[in-house]
């Protein structure tokens, strides 16, 4: 079995073509045995040519009748027709600017031709560029053929012919899920599955042959992924014995919860009586009410004797929550403390101080919680809010700072649930899918280039009347050879053209105390216009803004034009999210679309895995899930609960008993493609 062999020495491939197809990740015959196709065509049934319709793909078998003829229609375009009969009628095969191809054919020889049915402006029944065999020597017609994602200089010819050489030096393939899991989830064997998955003998066997990949793929991922988050066992942890106290809490908010948000509630009093670590995911669309969620949580904590940490990944964040928190929880005695790394030397050791002797019951900050110099009297409670800005380690180093403590982690950050079931695993999952009554949709358009002028005309409209507007750009600066909007040009050109306007600049580039200075000021009213990248997708609130202008749409996924999209729309004034863009493909166009008919992140962001994939879903690679091969997390749901059920009994059974099966998930372990 050749595996590891380099495909360079496969039959056809070479030096320069290995180079190619190292372009698309495929080094070895094992790489190659594992790059499936997109899709398949059947070349298998041949149809007589009078039963051919027009738009319909097909296979034919036919004598040539008459022999390729060329002729130019202009300077640059030849026309190469040829016509050939069986004994049902005549078609016309037609080659556009193919000089070489009338040496392909001999009078009145039999071939196979493969190709889309048309009819010509004369009426006549042809078919463009078929491929096309010689009878009897059939390979890539009479039969179910894959289609491959292809690059530059790879046809679907040497692609084929590859994958022919893979399969037959990769030989007989060691099987390494267990006969027992492939029994009890109806999977089927390795080699049958290869082949078939590639050349199937008809499309049934191919979707036997696919399910088997598509659930191996899920299975070694999720569980490469408890192996690198360690034991799924659930802790033991502290009980709060009073949790009917939350209702003095949420009686007293001047606002009626609503019914997710007292389900949320009820889901974290259920964890925190029970005698195990919380570890709860809280996701909520912006302006669902997760603070509120996660104000009730604290409350509960505090009134159990407990102190409560929640970290923030900014310190204007960390300062404005601090301030929400102190004023709902003061009127029950409770204290809230600021504590981030700006601090002066003599503020800090106060808050230092208070902290430890359990005078604060409430901290919140940035990072600087998990310094060694911060050390709580009795922690019980950590709360992560944007929970993708922080890594394991610092999570981790926060709830060691208690005994035990509950952790509640929160994401503005809509994600589908398939996806969240892998991403979070180890975790249990509220989801907050309801917003507060009245609060108004943004609405949101999309328009082209030509509307430039009148749409920053509507925004000076917008600022006369004393509102304010962010301004998103793809880039910082301009790079060469591209015609994006850059965020310190546009902020030079309104600034030039709007002098009466103050106009500031945020990017990530920046240091954070300048990025705090600069929102400090947005917040304050004092900047009218922001112009920024994506490093305000998650920030701070400023009701006063109520315009999000999105330069070059296009080059942002969905679900972060839906989280810049949530930066307006937090006052009572209507907002309205403005997206510009020129690009007129269809994906833009349906980005676009679903954009502008709906407000719900939820529904977005099911739409946005199902048009780019998990791969591009987060804009960045930040949560290092590798690129799916096969499994399409839309689509394959199904599939993915029966995975979810096998790791949790391969877990339960003990590793130890499936050593093949570990060695795959630690190989992919190594590539360092799983997150942290």
């Amino acid at each position: 079995m050749g595996l590891e062999k380099s495909i360079r020495y496969l039959k056809g491939v070479g030096e320069k073509r290995a180079a190619l197809f190292e372009k698309k990740g495929i080094k070895t015959v094992g790489d190659m045995l594992y790059f499936f196709p997109r899709s398949h065509e059947d070349r298998s049934k041949v149809k007589p040519i009078a039963e051919c319709d027009e738009g319909e793909t097909v296979c034919i078998a036919a004598n040539v009748y008459q022999l390729p003829v060329d002729r130019y229609v202009r300077r640059n375009m030849l026309i190469t027709t040829m016509l050939v009969t069986d004994s049902s009628g005549v078609m016309t095969l037609v080659w556009y600017n193919n000089r070489y191809i009338k040496n392909n054919f001999s009078d009145n020889e039999k071939y196979v031709f493969f190709g889309r049915v048309s009819r010509s402006k004369q009426g006549r029944i042809q078919m463009v560029a078929p491929v096309f065999e010689k009878f009897g020597n059939e390979r890539y017609t009479g039969k179910i053929i894959p289609i491959y994602p292809l690059t530059a200089q790879l046809s679907q010819k040497i692609v084929q012919s590859t994958m022919e050489a893979a399969l037959a030096e990769a030989g007989e393939l060691a099987e390494y899920l267990p006969e027992s899991i492939r029994e009890e989830y109806k999977i089927a064997e390795i080699n049958f599955s290869m082949r078939n998955v590639h050349f199937p003998a008809d499309f049934e066997s191919y979707n036997i042959a696919r399910e088997r990949f598509v659930f191996e793929e899920l299975l070694v991922l999720q569980l490469a992924l408890a192996l690198r988050k360690g034991s799924n066992a659930v802790k033991e942890g502290r009980i709060f014995e009073d949790i009917k106290c939350v209702r003095e809490f949420t009686d007293g908010l001047p606002f009626e919860l609503t019914g997710a948000q007292k389900r949320t509630i009820n889901e974290i009093c259920k964890d925190v009586k029970s005698g195990k670590q919380m570890n709860r995911l809280v996701q909520g669309d912006v302006g669902s009410g997760k603070t509120a969620v996660a104000a009730a949580a604290i409350y509960t904590a505090v009134k159990n004797g407990c102190q409560a940490a929640m970290m923030a990944p900014t310190e204007i964040l960390a300062a404005q929550h601090a301030e929400g928190l102190s004023e709902m929880f003061e009127k029950h005695g409770i204290r809230t403390v600021l504590l981030t790394g700006s601090m002066k030397a003599k503020e800090r050791r106060a808050v230092l101080e208070e902290i430890e002797l359990g005078i604060a019951h409430v901290v919140i900050g940035t990072h600087a919680l998990i310094q060694g110099t911060v050390n709580f009297r009795d922690l019980g409670l950590v709360v992560a809010d944007e929970q993708h800005r922080f890594g394991v380690e610092q999570r981790a180093k926060l709830m060691a700072k208690g005994s035990d403590p509950h952790m509640l982690i929160m994401s503005a950050t809509p994600i589908p649930r398939t996806l969240a079931l892998i991403l979070y695993g180890d975790l249990d999952i509220s989801v907050i899918d309801e917003l507060p009554p009245g609060r108004k949709p943004v609405q949101t358009y999309a328009v082209g280039d030509e509307m430039r002028k009148r749409v920053y005309g509507f925004v000076e409209k917008n600022i006369a009347a004393g509102m304010q507007a962010y301004v998103v750009c793809p880039l910082v600066a301009d790079t060469e050879n591209s015609d994006l909007k850059n965020a310190e040009e546009l902020r030079d050109k309104l600034a030039a053209a709007y002098p009466e306007i103050r106009i500031g600049l945020m990017h990530g580039k920046m240091k954070a105390k300048d990025k705090d200075t600069v929102m400090e000021e947005f917040a304050a009213g004092k900047i009218k216009i922001l112009v920024a990248t994506t490093v305000i997708e998650v920030g701070v609130n400023v009701p006063n803004a109520n315009i999000m202008v999105i330069e070059n749409a296009e080059r942002f996924g969905l679900s972060q034009l839906h989280q810049l999209r949530g930066r307006v729309g937090r006052g009572g004034d209507q907002a309205y999210c403005i997206m510009i863009t020129d690009a007129d493909n269809e994906v833009t166009k349906k980005r676009m679309e679903t954009m502008c008919a709906s407000n719900d992140g939820f529904y977005i962001s099911e739409q946005d895995l199902k048009l780019r994939g998990p791969g591009d879903f987060f804009g960045t690679r930040q949560h290092g899930l590798p690129e799916m091969r096969i499994a399409n997390l839309f689509e394959d749901r199904d599939i993915l609960r029966l995975s979810q059920k096998a790791v949790k009994s391969i877990i339960d059974k003990g590793l130890q008993n499936y050593p093949l099966l570990i060695k795959r998930c630690e190989a992919l372990l190594s590539d360092e493609v799983i997150m942290n």
